[in-house]
């Protein structure tokens, strides 16, 4: 048996089905090649039949990445399938996953069949995939709760119809970790065909034991874990990539077993993934909290003085974490700048130097010192800003007082028009969304709004992150300013040239529709 583990990354898929507001398509693009760079082996991009722009990103994921195979998700259903394998025929290599749910209360309240039938569909939807790509993969939904004869008869089935991995899901989270290592081994001891494919597990977190159970397979046998990035997912999340990944790197002598993922760039994609998705990393996170090394016991700081692996199992620099605050002025030159983002484990192909240099000294002149979380701060705002980006703000003036009605003026570029409008508001943000308002064509709500502080001490970054509501759709915005009125209109406008984009592919989708009703007319 190899010892080496896949690493499949469900991010982009069940990661983002979790998020309050879609990703933008530039957004899983840079995930994606993120996922890439970390090491990752399979991207499992999204679910192609779900919708257009679903579709579209996939399709141009699958352009994009270069060294992982990128993977796309359907039911046990033709269409479904058919629809992987058009957004996918792009890449020279690819993976279809298809399933079907296999346990008791699945099969017979939700889909409302036999077990017969449901294994007839499985078998049935692998030699459909194998007619586009020879990688298949067929997942056992709620396998955790199906009756282990079912599930040893469904593996065999799905194999025989050519299936090279076999998912192993814990749907919701219910097992225990012995009882779901016995099920892996269980199905090595009595699926005959079982060295054909290579066995994976997904794992959800409902009880705090997707990585535990995960590992359990492991040392089970199984060669695949299915993870997200801070473990982002389906209710309670999934199992975190960073942390099997840790886990199979610090304990490898013990595990004997490998992975591909580079495990210095842990706590950049870390941070990428929060930022894109609006989700904070709690501090006490395991491997990419803001705790995770951070020492504040008297005995404990004594030992670390003494020796840092008396209470560090793996260094913050293992994963991507340095610990120098470097303290950069405008005084500071492009070679300084070019040094530290080095440091911080980025290549000079990650970034413009000249765009990133004139960002830094306009933050310098503005607030003295610039630190390391600044530099990151000003590189992933500007990853955000897309050259074509129809609505771009030029102007914008806020007043307001204690007891008066602010009041805000904005100067937006709308295409190659330019729109002037005015409004009032219960405060300040309040009126600068209001004109904004006025000068877009589209109908839109703020279903959510935070500022927050990025970098350090009071004169940091302002952070502003909002969720905005279009036609039973949500999008997240991401402003970045010293001005956190500023970071409000950027985020704004983040948001509003997202819901824009998404309106083209639509449109793409209706006139697509109506050429192939004129040709059969």
């Amino acid at each position: 048996m190899t010892d080496q583990v896949i690493i499949f990354d469900t991010t982009l898929r069940d990661g983002e089905q979790a998020l309050t507001a879609s990703l933008s398509f530039h957004e899983k693009i840079q995930i994606a090649l993120a996922l890439e760079r970390l090491g990752v082996d399979i991207i499992e991009a999204g679910f192609p039949v779900s919708s257009p722009g679903d579709f579209h990103s996939v399709q141009e994921i699958a352009k994009a990445v270069k060294n992982a195979t990128v993977c796309g998700l359907s039911r046990a259903v033709e269409a479904d399938i058919k629809a992987c394998a058009d957004a996918l025929s792009v890449a020279d290599h690819f993976r279809i996953h298809t399933f079907i749910s296999t346990s008791d209360v699945h099969v017979q309240q939700k889909l409302r069949k036999d077990f017969s039938d449901v294994e007839a569909m499985a078998i049935h939807a692998v030699k459909y995939a194998r007619q586009f790509t020879d990688d298949v993969e067929f997942s056992c939904e709620d396998a955790g709760r199906t009756p282990i004869d079912n599930l040893c008869r469904m593996v065999e089935s799905a194999i025989t119809a050519g299936a090279t991995t076999v998912n192993i899901p814990d749907t919701v989270g219910y097992t225990l970790p012995d009882e779901f290592g016995g099920i892996i081994s269980t199905l090595f001891n009595r699926v005959p065909n079982i060295d054909k494919a290579i066995i994976s597990v997904h794992c959800h977190n409902d009880l705090g034991l997707a990585v535990a159970n995960s590992m359990a397979a492991v040392q089970a046998g199984a060669r695949q874990v299915e993870c997200t990035v801070n473990g982002i997912g389906e209710r309670a999340g999934n199992c975190s990539l960073e942390e099997v990944a840790m886990i199979m790197k610090t304990r490898e002598q013990y595990l004997q077993v490998q992975t591909g993922i580079k495990h210095q760039e842990i706590a950049r994609t870390s941070k990428l993934v929060s930022q894109l998705c609006n989700m904070p990393v709690q501090p006490n996170k395991a491997i990419v909290g803001a705790n995770a090394f951070s020492h504040s016991s008297g005995i404990h700081q004594d030992g670390m003085l003494k020796a840092s692996n008396t209470y560090e199992i793996m260094t913050p620099e293992s994963v991507g974490i340095s610990k120098t605050k470097l303290n950069l002025t405008s005084r500071s030159g492009r070679h300084v700048i070019k040094h530290r983002m080095e440091s911080l484990g980025y290549q000079e192909d990650d970034y413009d130097l000249n765009s990133l240099y004139d960002k830094f000294l306009k933050l310098a002149d503005k607030k003295g010192q610039v630190f390391d979380d600044d530099l990151e701060a000003i590189l992933f705002d500007s990853q955000q800003k897309v050259v074509d980006d129809f609505y771009q703000l030029r102007y914008c003036s806020v007043q307001s007082g204690t007891g008066d009605f602010a009041t805000a003026s904005v100067k937006l570029t709308v295409g190659e028009q330019q729109q002037i409008c005015s409004a009032t508001g219960n405060g300040p943000v309040d009126a600068l969304f209001q004109a904004i308002k006025q000068a877009v064509d589209i109908e839109f709500e703020v279903a959510d709004y935070s500022i927050s502080n990025k970098g350090e001490g009071e004169d940091g970054l302002g952070v502003a992150n909002l969720v905005v509501s279009w036609q039973q759709r949500k999008f997240h915005g991401y402003g970045l300013e010293t001005d956190i009125i500023q970071a409000s209109a950027n985020a704004l406008l983040h948001t509003l040239n997202s819901i824009h984009r998404a309106q083209q592919v639509a449109q793409l989708k209706r006139d697509a529709q109506l050429q192939q009703v004129s040709k059969q007319l």
